[in-house]
C-alpha cells in the first residue's frame, strides 16, 4: 500500500476541557514553526470538542511534533497525535462513522478559512453601508438645516417675508 503524502497538519485527540489554542500552541511550538492551532468547538456548548488540529510551516516539524507528542500526557490526559489526512476505506467510503474523527481536518481548514474571509467581507460591506448610511443621514441633516437657515432669514429680511406673505396669498387665491 502506498504511503499517504504526508502534511503539515496534525490532528490532536484527548484535550483536556481546560486546554485552550494557546496552550496547544506553547505545547507544540518547541518542534517548529506554526502556522495555524484550531480547536473546533461545540455549537451548543461552545466548548472544544476534545481535539483540535495543529498546523507546522515545515513537513519535518509536524513529523517530529507527532513522533514526541503522540501518547504524551497534557494536563493529565494522554494526547493521539496523527496527520490530518483523509482515510480512504477499502469498497469506497462508508460515511463519517466509518472516517476517524481527523479525516475532514483539511476540508475543515479550507471552510475556515472561507468563513473568515466571507465575515471579513460581510464586515467590510457592513461599515460601507453605514459609512453611506451616514452620509446620507448628514446630507439630509444639511437639507433640514438650510431649510431652517432660510426659515429663519425670512424673519430677519421684512422684503423677504413680505414677497412670502405675497406668494401665499397668490398659491391661496
Amino acid at each position: 500500500m502506498a504511503q499517504p503524502k504526508q502534511k503539515n497538519t496534525l490532528y490532536v485527540g484527548g484535550l483536556a476541557e481546560e486546554v485552550n489554542e494557546t496552550i496547544l500552541h506553547s505545547a507544540f511550538i518547541p518542534f517548529g514553526d506554526i502556522k495555524d492551532v484550531k480547536t473546533p468547538l461545540d455549537q451548543a456548548t461552545q466548548k472544544h470538542r476534545s481535539f483540535g488540529f495543529v498546523t507546522f510551516l515545515e513537513k519535518e516539524d509536524a513529523a517530529a511534533a507527532m513522533d514526541n507528542m503522540d501518547n504524551a500526557e497534557l494536563y493529565g490526559r494522554v494526547l493521539t497525535v496523527n496527520y490530518a489526512l483523509p482515510e480512504k476505506i477499502k469498497g469506497g467510503e462508508q460515511g463519517w462513522a466509518a472516517q476517524p474523527i481527523w479525516a475532514d481536518a483539511d476540508t475543515w481548514f479550507e471552510r475556515q478559512q472561507q468563513e473568515e474571509e466571507m465575515l471579513r467581507v460581510q464586515a467590510e460591506n457592513r461599515a460601507e453601508m453605514e459609512k453611506a448610511e451616514e452620509l446620507h443621514r448628514k446630507k439630509l441633516a444639511d437639507e433640514r438645516e438650510g431649510e431652517r437657515d432660510e426659515d429663519s432669514e425670512m424673519k430677519d429680511d421684512p422684503m423677504a417675508r413680505a414677497e412670502a406673505e405675497v406668494l401665499n396669498q397668490n398659491a391661496s387665491s
